[in-house]
C-alpha cells in the first residue's frame, strides 16, 4: 500500500478520485491529551480494486490537506464513512469543511435493521464475510515508524467499507428509507453538532441537587474549564474533573487557602492561573443575577405522566420496531415516551421520519383514535 506524505501526491490521488462515484474514508487520531483531537492518520480507498491509500500527516508536516478539503466539496463523488461524527468534528475543525455529499454506514445499518451503534467489525463480519485482525487496535498512532501490522490495521477500515457501503445503498434504495438516513445526516453536518459554548457546558454535568445558586457556581465553573480547556488545548479533565466542580460548587471557596482545602482537586488543578479562575466563577456564580441562573429540565418524577398510557406507548413503540426492523432506541428514548405522555409535543419521536414511523400513531394513541390488540405473538393497531 502507498503512503502519502506531500501536498503534490495527495492532490493527485484526490484528483483521481473525484472520477468515482465513492470513496471510503476514516481516520486515526489521539485526544488523551488534547481537547481538539489531534489527526494522525486518514485512510481512503476508491471503489471496487480501486487503490487504498495511508495519507499521514506527522510525516509530511508540511503537507497541505487543501486538495483533501476540496475533493469534500466535490459534490459528484459521495464520501462514505462509518460512525463519521469523531471524523467530521476533525474535518470541522481544522478544515472548516464537511464531506458533502455524506453517507454514514453505521446510520444507514440502523435503519436497515442491523441494531443500535452497530460497530464496524459487526458489518465487515455480517456483509463483507470476512474478519478483521484487532492485534492493533490500541495503537497510539502518534507514533512512528508504523509497523505493517499497524498499516493493514488502518487500511481495513475503508478496504471493507467499500462492500458495506454498496450494500447498504441497495437496501436503502430498496426499503426507502434513504431519507431517513438523510435526516440523521444532517446533525452530523450541522456546525452547532461539534460547537461546545461554554455558556452550556453546566448542562454536561449530571447533578441531583436543584438549588438555583448552586447551579449559577456549577454554570460559572463549567464555563471557566471549558473556556480555559479550549484556549490551552488540554482535556477538560486536566483542568477539574466533574465530581471536583461539584465539590467546588457546594464549598464555595473564597481564597487559595479555602481552595487548598478541597479533596477532589487535582495538582493541575490548583495551578495559580487555573486557581485564580476557580475563585474568579465561584464569586460569579454567586453574584449572578436571577434571570441568568440555570434551571433543569423536569425529569421524569417532575413530569405530569399518564402512567398507563407511557406504557402503552411503550408497547407500540415495541410493534411499530418490530415491524420496521429497527432498534426502538433509534426511534424513541424512554424519556420522550414519557414526555409524550405528559402530553409534551416537542419531542424529536414526534418530527421527521420518526413522525412517519412511530409518532403519527402515538398522538393518535394520546387521543384515544386508536387501540392495541394482541393475536399470537403480534401487537396491531386498531382503529376506533
Amino acid at each position: 500500500m502507498r503512503t502519502i506524505t506531500s501536498t503534490e501526491d495527495l492532490a493527485a490521488f484526490c484528483a483521481l478520485c473525484k472520477t468515482q462515484p465513492y470513496v471510503t474514508i476514516d481516520t486515526e487520531f489521539l485526544r488523551e491529551r488534547t481537547y481538539w483531537s489531534r489527526l494522525c492518520l486518514i485512510q481512503m480507498a476508491m471503489p471496487g480494486a480501486g487503490e487504498a491509500v495511508l495519507i499521514d500527516p506527522i510525516e509530511g508536516p508540511e503537507m497541505s490537506m487543501e486538495p483533501l478539503y476540496d475533493l469534500f466539496r466535490h459534490e459528484a463523488t459521495v464520501k462514505v464513512f462509518h460512525a463519521a461524527r469523531q471524523d467530521l468534528e476533525i474535518f470541522f475543525v481544522e478544515g472548516d469543511v464537511f464531506p458533502r455529499p455524506l453517507f454514514d454506514t453505521q446510520i444507514a445499518a440502523m435503519v436497515c435493521g442491523f441494531g443500535e451503534q452497530v460497530g464496524y467489525e459487526t458489518l465487515v463480519k455480517r456483509i463483507a464475510k470476512a474478519n478483521l485482525d484487532k492485534t492493533s487496535r490500541f495503537t497510539d498512532w502518534s507514533r512512528r515508524p508504523l509497523s505493517e501490522a499497524q498499516k493493514d490495521y488502518a487500511i481495513a477500515d475503508v478496504t471493507h467499507l467499500r462492500v458495506i457501503y454498496e450494500f447498504l445503498a441497495a437496501q436503502l434504495n430498496k426499503n426507502g428509507r434513504a431519507s431517513w438516513v438523510a435526516e440523521e445526516l444532517a446533525l452530523l453536518t450541522d456546525p452547532a453538532t461539534y460547537t461546545t459554548d461554554p455558556d452550556d457546558a453546566w448542562q454536561r454535568i449530571k447533578t441531583r441537587t436543584t438549588s438555583g445558586r448552586f447551579l449559577a457556581v456549577v454554570k460559572a465553573l463549567a464555563r471557566f474549564r471549558e473556556t480555559y480547556a479550549q484556549a490551552q488545548n488540554v482535556p477538560r479533565s486536566r483542568v477539574m474533573k466533574d465530581d471536583a466542580l461539584l465539590e467546588l460548587a457546594s464549598t464555595r471557596p473564597a481564597s487559595v487557602e479555602e481552595l487548598g482545602r478541597s479533596r477532589l482537586l487535582l495538582r493541575e488543578g490548583r495551578k495559580p492561573e487555573i486557581a485564580e479562575g476557580i475563585l474568579a466563577a465561584v464569586q460569579e456564580g454567586l453574584e449572578m443575577r436571577p434571570e441568568d441562573i440555570p434551571r433543569i429540565e423536569n425529569g421524569r418524577d417532575q413530569l405530569q405522566v399518564n402512567p398507563a398510557l407511557a406504557d402503552l406507548l411503550r408497547v407500540l413503540l415495541k410493534a411499530k420496531s418490530e415491524s420496521l426492523g429497527v432498534a426502538p432506541r433509534l426511534i424513541a428514548s424512554s424519556a420522550e415516551l414519557d414526555q409524550i405522555a405528559a402530553g409534551e409535543r416537542d419531542v424529536a419521536a414526534l418530527t421527521g421520519w420518526r413522525h412517519e414511523a412511530f409518532g403519527e400513531d402515538a398522538l393518535r394513541l394520546c387521543k384515544g383514535e386508536i387501540a392495541l390488540s394482541a393475536k399470537s405473538n403480534e401487537v396491531r393497531v386498531v382503529r376506533l
